[in-house]
């Protein structure tokens, strides 16, 4: 450096594009976990709102003494709880491969209703969630206790 002339500043283009390549390379590496996660986002949420219903239509009959039911309509991919669980939507990216109530399929009717017992108890209801991801679940409730159960199914 010659005297008298003060210190370079700001970077060299070499700098920038080394700085640029290794960004480029952190998010390709991270890009495929991040996308699975999304993915696994929408079976998440529908997972958590099926149990939430459940478990609310549970509540309401043992502190109301009367029978509750969750309503699901199969074929928009709704569900509520009439008076104690607001309607929810299932995402886009799920489906509804199975509905048991009672021993008898629904996923193609338009409406099932599983009824909740003030005593606890519940009818026998299973669902069987299907991503677009390949992720399937199973929820179920014990018919003794009316709580949800999840499966993974591989």
């Amino acid at each position: 450096m010659k005297p008298g002339r003060p210190f370079p500043r700001g970077f060299t283009l070499i700098e920038v594009m080394m700085v640029v390549a290794i960004i480029g390379l952190t998010l390709t590496m991270g890009l495929p976990g991040f996308l699975r996660v999304l993915q696994r986002e929408g079976m998440r949420k529908a997972e958590y709102e099926m149990v939430e219903a459940c478990k609310e239509a549970r509540r309401a009959a043992i502190m109301n003494n009367e029978k509750t039911v969750l309503v699901i309509h199969p074929l928009l991919g709704s569900f509520e709880v009439p008076g104690a669980y607001p309607q929810k939507q299932l995402p886009n990216d799920i489906a509804i491969d199975i509905l048991g109530v009672n021993f008898v399929q629904l996923e193609r009717a338009d409406e099932a209703r599983v009824g909740f017992l003030p005593n606890g108890t519940s009818d026998e209801f299973t669902i069987v969630l299907h991503s677009s991801g390949g992720i399937y679940r199973k929820i179920y409730l014990d018919t003794v206790t009316a709580l949800p159960n999840i499966e993974d199914i591989r």
